[in-house]
């Protein structure tokens, strides 16, 4: 592996399920080292994951990362409110997209890059029920034209 691949930890799979995803930003974390040692692990869950502006700040909610078995007095909450690490001018579009009505940031990928941990964040719109189901119906159906190729290829 070389020092620019992306080694992907955890994904949000219910994020593109639930919202459309306007725009993603990559963002770096600000972790203890027993959290880095334990998201090494996999010990890491997103699911519930979002980002809140607070001062010009940007902050991680929800985002769960396993205490490190031997870190003992080192190891921190695992549930703690973490600082996003963004450019200025970053931070400043966000809060033009947060201030819209209807769009929040929620986290979609955690990863190591460089061997730094990253965060895909997203600026996303929630999503009604009947675009989920006009999702599932439409890959459903995509499923079953792929399978018609390939069937047809097989005669």
């Amino acid at each position: 592996m070389s020092r620019q691949d992306k080694k992907i930890v955890a994904t949000n799979r219910k994020a593109r399920h639930d919202y459309f995803i306007e725009e993603t930003y990559e963002a770096g974390i600000e972790l203890k080292g027993t959290e880095v040692k334990s998201i090494r692990l996999g010990k890491i869950n997103i699911r519930d994951a979002y980002a809140k502006i607070e001062n010009e700040e940007v902050f991680i909610y929800n985002m769960h990362i396993s205490p490190y078995e031997q870190g003992n007095i080192f190891n921190v909450d695992p549930l703690r409110v973490r600082k996003l690490l963004l450019h200025k001018r970053e931070i400043r579009k966000l809060i033009g997209y947060t201030q819209q009505r209807g769009l929040t940031l929620i986290a979609l990928n955690v990863y190591f890059k460089n061997g730094l941990v990253k965060l895909e964040l997203g600026v996303a719109r929630g999503k009604a029920q009947y675009d989920k189901r006009h999702d599932i119906a439409k890959r459903d159906a995509d499923r079953r034209i792929q399978r018609e190729l390939r069937e047809r290829q097989k005669q």
